[in-house]
């Protein structure tokens, strides 16, 4: 059997140790699944989910010039639909006919996802910055320390509400 990387084959765990397990694929060919492929969930004992002697599906992630196997038997599991997530159906009515959707906040009655003909990407400002004039360096530096003001006039009056409010507490 000639194995390439991204093939299923059925193996059999031949050894187990703390951090991984051997699969024999053929007679005389042995690869080794770490304790990370072994399951989907953390695993702290791999002897919970394997036994030696067991038949196992693993994928044959990489294959060394030294001939070393490594596999994975997550990898070959069908990912399980999650429970935490209900199933949810993406493809809407209009989708891919050119329309664009957009939020309509004046829709009173729920539908909010429905085409809008008057909207144009091109005239939309969304995720555009606002076009700047180009400023001296003097007026740059101006709204800098304007800024800078405020924001420690700000911290100081803070400062002084948290003093005199922990006056009152110590009497």
């Amino acid at each position: 059997m000639q194995l390439e990387v991204g093939k299923i084959v059925e193996g059999k765990v031949t050894g187990i140790t703390k951090f991984g397990a051997f699969v024999e694929l053929e007679p005389g060919t042995v690869g080794m699944v770490h304790i990370s492929e072994v399951a989907s969930t953390y695993v702290n004992d791999i002897s919970e989910h394997l036994t030696e002697g067991q038949q196992v599906t693993v994928k044959v992630l990489a294959v060394s010039e030294e001939g070393k196997i490594s596999l994975s038997i997550k990898k070959a599991m069908k990912p399980a639909p999650r429970k935490d997530a209900p199933a949810r159906d993406f493809q809407r009515s209009g989708a891919g006919n050119g329309q664009q959707r957009e939020f309509n906040r004046n829709n009173r009655n729920g539908n909010y996802n429905k085409p809008n003909s008057n909207f144009n990407r091109s005239n939309s400002s969304f995720g555009k910055a606002p076009a700047k004039q180009p400023s001296s360096f003097e007026d740059m530096l101006s709204k800098f320390m304007q800024s800078s003001d405020e924001k420690i006039s700000g911290m100081k009056k803070a400062r002084e509400v948290s003093r005199r409010s922990g006056q009152r507490r110590s009497k």
